[in-house]
């Protein structure tokens, strides 16, 4: 059981784009961030890029990081940097630019940390705990980068569900931060590896903080293909169970049937029943129901097949070895080649005359990058197709192989 300053309490404010930095200030106060994170270490900004291309609700906004970075510096915190990782399908790089994450950081002079670079050491944690999964799916041992130790850590997670897990939010912020790129081999038991990951975190940083941002959420095939809806909400915890239940409770879902939430709960390294959680500044039962439903898209379909249905002999053939880029190419084909350039698109643009479309847009240059198809993909698109259509052939002739002893 884990016992920590803002344990149960969570902070909640409705905002607007003319007072938003202000309110992050008011808010991370009512959380008690002073308490529960000390001014004598340093404190690294995990920031979320879910896409390097933007999107309501995908990744961090950048009035989210100014407005942390704005309220820390005035607090007295000195030492700060932004933390970055990148995943297989995403570049960071472009991510950073295009989600104008680089224009605040680099206003405010705030360094960043890229994990994803050779110059980081990895190496083997051994918990003081038990680990429920990680030691299972990374037998050779669970490696987490060194830089990370001792530093406080604050999470910039948003409102919105996601494909595997409901929704996502602080402890999902985690996910790419503490583990390697091979991290897509956990997805199969994807709620026990973010109570591990939960673990890790409450044994290696000195205080852990998180400043959700709801004023774009999203619901459908998060984390990325989603429907964004201006919900004006701003939610802020130390306990990071707590501050997912409520970003789950605001969204419609019921905190303690999303096994993570309840797994982390039961085991006491936060509180995820709505019932016992304390809420400050603004009442979330003043909201209209959100009503908002997690969906599947293609690919997302496709890889609960092979985690959890009739594909699932093949999971270590498809996912754990030199075949894997097959899933990486499926994903980038159907983001960046199929829905955003047909179906995103528009929406992004209909975002962009509301209130906090144009304050994104204010950001930095002025200018939002508003990708077509991507060439890269379309160009392997024709090997991947043929690819894909052989490794499936030969899965059905396998399996048909197998059923037929």
């Amino acid at each position: 059981m884990a016992e920590f300053p803002g344990k149960g309490t969570v902070a909640v404010l409705k905002t607007s784009p003319e007072t938003v930095l202000d309110d992050i200030d008011k808010l991370v106060k009512l959380a008690g961030i002073d308490r529960s994170l000390s001014k004598d270490v340093p404190t690294g900004i995990k920031i979320n890029i879910s896409w390097q291309t933007w999107y309501p609700a995908c990744s961090s906004t950048p009035w989210q990081l100014e407005g942390v970075i704005r309220s820390l510096k005035n607090m007295g915190y000195k030492d700060l940097v932004g933390i970055h990782n990148d995943t297989v399908v995403v570049d960071t790089s472009v991510g950073e630019f295009n989600n104008k994450h680089k224009f605040v950081t680099d206003k405010y002079q705030v360094p960043c940390l890229y994990l994803y670079e050779q110059k980081f050491e990895w190496f083997k944690y051994e918990p003081k705990g038990k680990f429920l999964v990680l030691d299972q799916i990374f037998p050779e041992g669970v490696y987490i980068p060194k830089d990370l130790v001792g530093k406080n850590i604050i999470h910039l997670p948003t409102v919105k569900t996601h494909v595997f897990t409901t929704i996502t939010g602080a402890m999902k912020n985690a996910f790419g931060g503490l583990l390697h790129r091979n991290r897509h081999w956990t997805h199969a038991q994807i709620h026990e590896t973010l109570v591990d990951l939960l673990m890790i975190q409450q044994e290696i940083h000195p205080g852990i903080f998180a400043v959700m941002d709801g004023t774009f959420a999203g619901d459908g095939p998060g984390p990325r293909a989603m429907r964004w809806h201006e919900k004006n909400i701003l939610i802020a915890s130390a306990d990071q169970v707590a501050i997912d239940a409520v970003s789950a409770k605001l969204q419609g879902f019921d905190p303690m049937a999303i096994p993570f939430i309840r797994i982390a709960h039961e085991k006491g390294m936060g509180i995820g029943d709505p019932t016992q959680i304390k809420i400050v500044g603004y009442d979330i039962d003043q909201e209209q129901p959100w009503n908002f439903v997690q969906e599947d898209t293609f690919a997302s379909r496709g890889q609960k097949m092979i985690y959890h249905g009739w594909l699932k002999p093949l999971e270590k053939l498809l996912l754990q070895s030199p075949l894997v880029p097959w899933s990486y190419f499926a994903s980038n084909f159907y983001h960046n080649v199929y829905w955003y350039p047909f179906v995103g698109r528009k929406r992004v643009q209909a975002a962009l005359e509301t209130p906090w479309g144009q304050l994104f847009k204010s950001y930095g240059d002025g200018q939002v990058v508003l990708p077509g198809v991507e060439p890269k993909t379309v160009k392997q698109a024709a090997v991947g197709t043929a690819a894909v259509t052989l490794l499936l052939g030969a899965a059905l002739w396998w399996l048909g192989k197998r059923k037929a002893k």
